[in-house]
C-alpha cells in the first residue's frame, strides 16, 4: 500500500507537468497526506441541484463543488436506502457481504438498538487513524446506536450528531417520530435551534482546530432533506413562489443544506488547505418524491427501489490544483471508492485479505492515467429486487418477475426493456449477477420500516415506472468539458 502510494505520488507529478491541457494542473502534486472531507445529503434528489440541471433551488456553494472538481455522471451508492449504503462508505465493501442489507431494526425495533455495523468489520476512520489522522464524524450515524457501534468505537476521535435513523431538525419537536438525543461524543447536550446550519458550523469548527500539515478525516453527514420537512424561516422565505407547499418547504431545507456546506468550504479556504483536501459530495439514496418533494429528474424511481432513480446520485470530486476544473467523468463510479481512494492516497490499510475492500482509487481514472473503466461490473442487492451494471447495460429484476435489460446510457429512464431483443446480454449478466450473489452473507436482520408501513418494492418501481412514461421528458444538465 506504502510503495503504491509513492508510486501515485510521482505518477502525479508527472501528470501535472505534463501539457495535456485537459489535467493541466495549478500546483504541483502534495508532498504531504492530503486532507480528506466526505459529505453526505440524505434523500437527495438526483435533478435538484444546480450542476444537475435544477432551476428552482439555487445551490451555488455545492455547485462550487462541481466547478471546481469533477462531476461523475454515472455515480452510484450501494444500498437503496440510509444505513446500507453508510455501511458500505465506511468500510469500502459491498454491505450485503456482512449482512448489513437493510436499515437496523427492521419490523422489530426494540431489537434495533442492539443492531448496527457489525464489529467484524473495519472503517476507513480506523485505518486512517493508525496512519496519523485526525477523524470526525458530525451528523447522522445510523450504524449502531448501542455503546459499543458508536461512531467514537469505530475509529473517529470526534463525534457530534445523533444516532439514529431521523431526527426533527428544531428542538422540543412532539409530533416527529424517532430522534433521541444530540451528542457531543458520548455526552447528551441540548439540541441546537437547526440542526443543519448546527452541522455545519459544527463541522466548520474542526476544520478550522486542525494544524495545516496535520491530516484530518471529516465525515459530514447531513439529515438534510430528509423528512420532516422543517425548514428554518429564513431559507422558507426565498420560495414564496412555489406553489406546492412540499416542494416549498423541501426547497428551504436544500437552501439551508447548500449554505451549511458553504461554511464548511469557506473555513478549508480560511484554513490555506483547499489544494491538499479532497471534498466529496454524494446522497446516500435516490430522492422518495412523492414523500419529501424531490426531483430525480431524468431518472425514473425512487428511493428504496434499484430503479436508477434510487442508486444513482449527485457525485462530484473537489480537489483543487490536483484534478481538471469542471470536467467530467462518464464511467460509472461508486461509493466505496471513496474510502479506497482516501486510504489510497494516506498510504493506509483499508479491509483485509480476509476481507478485501470492492471500492477502487479513482484519482489514476479521473487523470486518464488509466483509460479501462474503474469496475467491470456495479452490483445492488435489496431483499427481492436486484440489479447488475456491466458497461451501457444494466439488467433488474424483482421477486417472481421476469429480468428487464436496459441501455442506461441511451435510454437513462430505463423506458425500453431489452430483454427479448438481447437475450445473450442477459445470461451474461445473469451469470455475473449469481456469481457475486453466493459471496454475499445473509441479512443480519429482517428489512423494512414497522409493520404495517412496509410497500412491495415490486409494485413501488412498477408506479415508479408508469409515472415516467406520463411525465415529459426531463433533459439532463449539460457536460461542461465532458472527459
Amino acid at each position: 500500500m506504502k510503495t503504491f502510494h509513492r508510486r501515485l505520488l510521482a505518477t502525479l507529478s508527472l501528470l501535472f507537468a505534463s501539457s495535456a491541457p485537459s489535467f493541466a494542473a495549478e500546483s504541483a502534486a502534495p508532498t504531504s497526506k492530503p486532507n480528506v472531507i466526505v459529505i453526505v445529503a440524505d434523500d437527495l434528489g438526483y435533478g435538484d441541484l444546480g450542476f444537475q440541471g435544477g432551476k428552482d433551488v439555487p445551490t451555488p456553494h455545492i455547485d462550487s463543488l462541481a466547478k471546481n472538481g469533477v462531476r461523475f455522471t454515472d455515480g452510484y451508492v450501494t444500498g437503496t436506502v440510509c444505513s446500507p449504503t453508510r455501511a458500505g462508505l465506511v468500510t469500502g465493501r459491498y454491505q450485503q457481504r456482512f449482512g448489513h442489507e437493510f436499515n437496523p431494526g427492521g419490523v422489530d425495533q426494540t431489537a434495533g438498538t442492539l443492531l448496527g455495523l457489525p464489529l467484524s468489520e473495519s472503517t476507513i476512520a480506523d485505518a486512517l487513524k493508525k496512519v496519523g489522522y485526525k477523524t470526525a464524524l458530525v451528523g447522522k450515524w445510523h450504524l449502531g446506536s448501542n455503546e459499543k457501534l458508536r461512531p467514537q468505537q469505530r475509529g473517529f476521535d470526534e463525534f457530534y450528531g445523533f444516532l439514529g435513523g431521523a431526527h426533527p431538525y428544531v428542538p422540543n419537536d412532539t409530533n416527529t417520530a424517532g430522534g433521541g438525543p444530540i451528542f457531543r461524543g458520548n455526552e447528551e447536550i441540548d439540541a441546537p435551534a437547526h440542526l443543519t446550519a448546527a452541522f455545519g458550523k459544527e463541522a466548520a469548527a474542526f476544520i478550522e482546530r486542525q494544524k495545516k500539515g496535520d491530516p484530518f478525516y471529516l465525515q459530514l453527514t447531513f439529515n438534510a432533506v430528509h423528512n420532516p420537512l422543517q425548514p428554518d424561516a429564513e431559507h422558507l422565505a426565498r420560495f414564496e413562489k412555489i406553489s406546492d407547499p412540499k416542494r416549498r418547504a423541501y426547497a428551504g431545507l436544500l437552501s439551508g443544506l447548500d449554505d451549511a456546506v458553504g461554511d464548511v468550504l469557506k473555513a478549508l479556504q480560511d484554513s490555506g488547505q483547499e489544494e491538499n483536501t479532497l471534498v466529496f459530495f454524494i446522497s446516500d439514496n435516490g430522492g422518495p418524491q412523492q414523500g419529501n418533494g424531490s426531483n430525480n429528474a431524468p431518472l425514473t424511481g425512487d428511493k428504496a427501489t434499484v430503479l436508477e432513480g434510487g442508486i444513482r446520485v449527485p457525485f462530484v470530486l473537489q480537489w483543487k490544483g490536483k484534478l481538471p476544473a469542471g470536467s467530467v467523468y462518464k464511467q460509472p463510479v461508486i461509493s466505496l471508492d471513496i474510502p479506497a481512494t482516501a486510504a489510497e492516497l494516506a498510504g493506509a490499510t483499508l479491509g483485509s485479505t480476509e476481507r478485501p475492500i470492492d471500492g477502487v482509487n479513482i484519482i489514476p481514472y479521473v487523470l486518464g492515467e488509466n483509460q479501462a473503466a474503474p469496475h467491470k461490473s456495479l452490483y445492488w442487492r435489496a431483499g427481492p429486487q436486484h440489479a447488475i451494471r456491466q458497461g451501457n447495460f444494466k439488467l433488474r429484476q424483482q421477486a417472481n418477475q421476469p429480468p428487464k435489460l436496459f441501455d442506461v446510457i441511451a435510454d437513462v429512464a430505463e423506458q425500453k426493456d431489452l430483454a427479448s431483443a438481447k437475450p445473450e446480454v442477459v445470461k451474461e449478466l445473469a451469470a455475473a449477477y449469481d456469481e457475486w450473489d453466493k459471496q454475499l452473507a445473509k441479512p443480519l436482520w429482517k428489512g423494512g420500516p414497522r409493520k404495517g408501513r412496509q410497500q412491495n418494492a415490486a409494485q413501488r418501481a412498477a408506479r415508479a415506472e408508469r409515472r415516467a412514461k406520463a411525465a415529459p421528458t426531463v433533459t439532463p444538465a449539460p457536460a461542461a468539458n465532458p472527459s
